[in-house]
């Protein structure tokens, strides 16, 4: 099943993940695994400058298979965050659907400085 038909849910819960971006190598922020007969509609990607001296760059990427497989689709490339501040790159303005076997991942440019937090929806 590609996603539960959002009209007659079962169930809908409120979920927040939060993510260490340790290394410059991409890094797994959200995950549907294939046949979880669920859908999460994204409401908000924040990414936050935790140093407080350098600013540093992040890609936000949707994949088109689970644990950041397939193909690789850029939503925002190499977008420098600023030491100290965030970057919105979801809200509750411009939603997304993450289906079965997809998933978010995210590459810093430098380890250990940006945080990303999701907000999501996990829909049954």
């Amino acid at each position: 099943m590609a996603a539960p038909n959002i009209v007659n849910i079962t169930s809908m819960i409120g979920k927040t993940d939060t993510t260490s971006l340790t290394t410059t190598s991409a890094t797994s922020i959200l995950n549907n695994p294939a046949s979880s007969n669920k859908v999460f509609r994204v409401t908000s990607v924040r990414v936050t400058n935790v140093d407080g001296t350098d600013s540093a760059n992040i890609t936000v990427t949707y994949y088109t298979e689970d644990d950041i497989g397939g193909t690789a689709i850029d939503m925002i490339q190499a977008k420098a965050v600023a030491a100290n501040t965030n970057l919105d790159v979801i809200t509750t303005d411009t939603p997304l659907y993450l289906e079965e076997d997809k998933s978010l991942g995210a590459t810093a440019s430098a380890a250990n400085d940006l945080v990303v937090i999701v907000t999501y929806e996990e829909i049954t």
